[in-house]
């Protein structure tokens, strides 16, 4: 298991559930026995009273959620651990960590020194914990490590970001670019389900799967209603899962696509076994392909050998009346505001405290809510599309990484580099 923190972790920002009474069903009896004074049965209640609180402040933090508010185990002194996702972006020279030009696998869309963006700013901030320090991103060690191994993102567009920015970081330490390729010759492209990257070298992949919803999509019943046009089936896993299994690093995100214009505006509903949930929210939805999601990771991922990370939700900065404006600044903001979807972070927190198995939730919505100088804006490709959801690359995604790689290092690795 993993040590409890950072693992099972609820955003920094949440509080526990409150736990209810169980219901008693008790005879009550209706006489009157000689005993203990008033005054002393009422000392005696309170302090029972006391008692009671701590047992349940108690099991709320030690078991219900081990571990609240300590994230990484490894990033601490002798008193504390530290929260890693409380902190704040500070300066660095030393940074970015890659050319996102020099880099093949960085996607000509997130690409925004090429687009024509001028002002570099944005490559030159460091993610600083508030109580401790995120070890170096030491290329040559994560290489090492990987050796023989497998790495898999599953999610959407954020999540392909994320793998085009763990290629170019690992790039850096590669002697010949000649002997990374796409395993099927493929160039980057959002509509494509699979791509993966071979580290000849090191017999090293590292592969993306485009699942937007993780469940599975499918077509309308027969005889439904005619605005629907697909379903997703909440209970069921996206039939491309398997592919995901054998892997020693597996990262999963989602969020983006669970809005009503890209559900009930395009026709697309939820079903639970063959029937369809018309009335059902799409908070309510969420929570239900995310515990069909545990309940795959449970029963079908080996946890002994997989590191499992889920990343929260990525906040965006669109601004205007209907959030269609996109406003990127040259510095990152001095009080963070987004749009942060914190409701998902909420569930997926709950889901994970949950689990049986051990997983490590990356929360990392609070560390870009200041960041809007780091999306694509203007900036993208073809240049006629404003973006102020995705981000750059070099940029925040590379934070991400880091805190995967430092988590391990610090962790351990399992099977991982042995």
């Amino acid at each position: 298991m993993v040590n409890g923190t950072f693992s099972r972790s609820a955003s920094a920002r949440l509080t526990p559930r409150s736990v209810g009474s169980p219901r008693v069903s008790a005879h009550r009896k209706w006489w009157v026995a000689p005993g203990p004074s008033f005054s002393f049965l009422a000392v005696i209640f309170c302090l029972a009273s006391v008692l009671l609180v701590v047992g349940c402040v108690i099991y709320l933090y030690a078991f219900r959620y081990p571990s609240r508010g300590r994230l990484v185990a490894g990033f601490y002194d002798e008193s504390d651990v530290c929260d890693v996702f409380d902190g704040s972006w500070v300066p660095d020279s030393s940074y970015p960590l890659y050319n996102g030009t020099e880099c093949p696998f960085a996607e000509r869309g997130f690409n925004c020194l090429a687009n024509g963006r001028q002002d570099k700013n944005y490559l030159k901030w460091r993610w600083k914990p508030r109580h401790c320090d995120i070890p170096k991103f030491d290329v040559h060690e994560i290489l090492r490590r990987l050796r023989g191994k497998r790495v898999v993102f599953v999610g959407d567009s954020m999540s392909r970001t994320q793998w085009e920015s763990l290629i170019c970081m690992l790039m850096t330490g590669v002697q010949d670019p000649k002997t990374v390729y796409e395993v099927n010759g493929n160039k980057i492209s959002k509509t494509i389900r699979f791509l993966g990257v071979k580290f000849q070298t090191f017999n090293l992949s590292v592969e993306f799967f485009r699942s937007v919803f993780l469940v599975q999509q499918g077509l309308p019943p027969t005889n439904g209603p005619r605005r629907i046009h697909m379903t997703l089936k909440l209970d069921k896993m996206d039939e491309i899962n398997q592919r995901w299994i054998d892997s020693d690093v597996l990262i999963f995100n989602s969020g983006h696509w669970w809005t009503p214009s890209k559900l009930f505006d395009v026709g697309c509903y939820f079903q639970v076994g063959g029937v369809l949930k018309l009335g059902k929210s799409i908070s309510s939805a969420f929570r239900m392909a995310l515990d069909t999601w545990a309940t795959w990771v449970e029963t079908m991922v080996n946890t002994n050998r997989t590191h499992v990370f889920f990343r929260t939700f990525e906040p965006s900065h669109w601004s205007g009346l209907n959030q269609k404006a996109c406003e990127v600044t040259e510095q990152p903001l001095a009080v963070a505001k987004a749009n942060d979807r914190s409701e998902f972070a909420d569930i997926l927190a709950e889901v994970v405290a949950n689990m049986t198995v051990p997983v490590t939730v990356l929360n990392v919505t609070l560390m870009g809510a200041s960041r809007s100088d780091a999306h694509i804006g203007t900036w993208s490709h073809p240049s006629s599309i404003l973006d102020c959801s995705h981000w750059c690359l070099p940029g925040v995604p590379d934070a991400w990484n880091e805190l995967v790689f430092s988590y391990l290092l610090t962790n351990g690795w399992k099977q991982i580099g042995r």
